[in-house]
């Protein structure tokens, strides 16, 4: 359990298309130093399957995605062995720092990965995935599932997809 507590490094520059935003690091995540590194996290597979990636990436390879115009956050940079670990209260604090790294950095888009999470983390108790009305200065949301092994309410296939509708979505497609 010595990566209980730990952080990661934001995978960040200014000006993204998108960036990414997870719940928090899981252990095996924070004892790699590497986003979404659990084998079972489907992040890097729905990246490739919807066209963010040209190729599968391993999360070794996460600064690769600057170059691609897409970045890495988390709501709370806190390793936990699950998001359920989390409190109310840090997840709307982690919304009110995420806020302050968009004014800071203005991606166009921040997708944020997980519904209950975003739920909130910005006080939007009803909010569904996909497109956002809010938005934080001139940066869009989106909400796309987590993409954690442990969410078995969609599979690959459909964890793709959504990913695909939100990356025509950045694109203009």
């Amino acid at each position: 359990m010595a990566a209980v507590n730990k952080s990661v490094p934001d995978v960040i520059a200014p000006d993204l298309k998108v960036l990414f935003c997870g719940i928090n690091p899981g252990l095996y995540t924070a004892a790699i130093g590497c986003h979404f590194g659990r084998p079972g996290n489907r992040f890097w597979k729905a990246l490739y399957l919807a066209g963010f990636t040209p190729r599968l990436f391993v999360p070794q390879e996460q600064d690769r995605l600057l170059e691609l115009g897409y970045g890495i956050t988390n709501l709370v940079n806190r390793a936990t062995v699950s998001a359920a670990e989390l409190s109310a209260e840090e997840l709307v604090l982690g919304g009110e720092q995420l806020g302050e790294k968009v004014r800071s950095y203005a991606p166009e888009w921040v997708a944020l990965l997980g519904v209950d999470a975003y739920r909130k983390a910005f006080r939007q108790p009803k909010a569904r995935l996909g497109f956002q009305a809010e938005t934080i200065e001139k940066t869009h949301l989106w909400v796309l599932p987590n993409p954690s092994g442990l969410n078995a309410h969609y599979n690959q296939q459909r964890l793709g997809d959504l990913f695909r509708e939100f990356h025509e979505t950045v694109e203009g497609r």
